[in-house]
């Protein structure tokens, strides 16, 4: 039931030609809830963030005193530990995380976490033609993202938890039924209802009922069931 949404800004389009990841951010859900919990990290790159600051405007000098990956490379293994991560563009930022945990000998994302979920290839499905950039997501299921300027990772992470639930309503119902609190009582405890209400037949109704029950017996040979029961003695 636990999941991770997660997003990176980088320094460029391709970790092969050298580019390196410079934020993380990632929201916590349990089942279908927004706990709070969250990892965020601003990273040194090692590099120029070059044309990419006009991306995420993540400049070299705020970055120059962030930690560097490998600083932070435990905390965040063991956020994401078990998850099932859900990232928009998947392919993406995995290819960036296995990277920077590969040049450590750290575990790949596929051994850290139980399953990956890219919810662009969620939305081509269910909006196949149209534009299914998170921006046009939020617009499609009603996510505020006004404070979206530029691309940020935590900011991003938390717009994107809010898209996949509105994505997912109605697909979770067991989830839903799981997340929903249990009433319990203490052995030993009456359950407390409210007392009942007890409404008396009228003398009219109670002459109304025999006459239907002296019907149905003049119908079936003499026999009601329903008479006779009435006249039989408690067991």
């Amino acid at each position: 039931m636990r999941r991770v949404i997660l997003d990176t800004e980088t320094t460029g389009l391709d970790f092969r030609t050298g580019d390196r990841v410079v934020e993380i951010g990632c929201v916590e859900l349990m089942g279908r809830q927004i706990t709070g919990q969250r990892f965020h990290a601003y990273l040194n790159p090692g590099r120029p963030v070059a044309d990419s600051e006009r991306i995420h405007g993540l400049s070299d000098e705020f970055l120059a005193d962030k930690p560097k990956f490998a600083e932070v490379a435990v905390e965040f293994a063991n956020f994401v530990r078990g998850a099932e991560l859900v990232i928009h563009n998947a392919a993406f930022d995995v290819g960036f995380l296995d990277n920077e945990l590969g040049m450590l000998k750290h575990e790949p994302i596929a051994q850290l976490c139980s399953a990956v979920t890219d919810t662009l290839r969620m939305a081509r499905e269910m909006r196949p033609g149209k534009k299914n950039n998170l921006n046009a997501l939020c617009s499609e299921f009603g996510v505020d993202n006004s404070g979206r300027q530029l691309h940020g990772a935590l900011l991003d992470a938390e717009l994107l938890a809010e898209v996949y639930l509105a994505m997912t309503r109605g697909q979770n119902s067991l989830e839903i039924a799981f997340d929903s609190p249990v009433a319990v009582h203490a052995p030993g405890t009456a359950h407390q209802r409210a007392a009942l209400r007890v409404l008396a037949a009228s003398a009219e109704e109670i002459a109304e009922h025999r006459r239907v029950l002296e019907e149905i017996a003049g119908e079936n040979k003499g026999r009601c069931l329903w008479r006779d029961l009435e006249g039989a003695a408690p067991v």
